[in-house]
């Protein structure tokens, strides 16, 4: 099981599980070399449309440096690039703050069209997709056969889920007041 900006890489007979709301999880692999890799990033970009700080937290947890770390991973564990393919899941509406950073668009919607984004740049296949709506999903990726099972998530998982994603964003308010008291500190 990943939590948010964790990954996951592996040549071996496993199956990677994260639970996600407005997070994505990008399944990756390469069929040739049979290495699969998951990561879970809860914010599409580390800054907003105003250059605010998102989070101050792991880079994994951007979607960026999540998909850099996954696809590096997996060349170290003898993945190709040219051979890699993808699946995605997650971006659901189910976290509704955060929204007066972006626009319109939800945390999940920014995380979807990331994702979507930047496998069209690297030209890396998307084969199949679980992505929007507003539900929660506990996703399933098994290196056998490269196939991913999504359940969706009830009521009060769905509220484990919602509080999780609070909680890593008021951390990052906690982290920016306490890094605008440093910087004051030290001027």
């Amino acid at each position: 099981m990943i939590d948010p900006g964790e990954l996951y890489v592996t040549k071996k007979n496993e199956i990677i599980s994260t639970l996600l709301g407005s997070c994505v999880a990008a399944c990756l692999y390469d069929p040739v070399n049979r290495v699969i890799g998951m990561n879970h990033f809860l914010l599409a970009q580390q800054h907003s449309a105003n250059n605010i700080p998102l989070l101050s937290t792991d880079q994994g947890r951007y979607g960026i440096h999540a998909m850099e770390l996954l696809i590096n991973g997996m060349l170290k564990q003898g993945a190709q690039r040219v051979h890699l393919k993808a699946k995605a899941f997650g971006g659901g509406d189910v976290l509704k703050l955060g929204n007066e950073h972006r626009g319109d668009k939800s945390i999940g919607a920014s995380n979807v069209e990331f994702i979507q984004t930047f496998l069209t740049a690297e030209r890396i296949p998307l084969i199949t997709s679980g992505l929007s709506g507003n539900i929660g999903r506990n996703i399933f990726f098994l290196a056998a056969d490269y196939s991913v099972y999504v359940k969706k998530i009830d009521a009060v998982h769905q509220q484990a889920v919602i509080k999780e994603e609070r909680q890593f964003l008021d951390k990052k308010t906690i982290l920016e007041v306490a890094s605008a008291q440093n910087q004051a500190d030290f001027w």
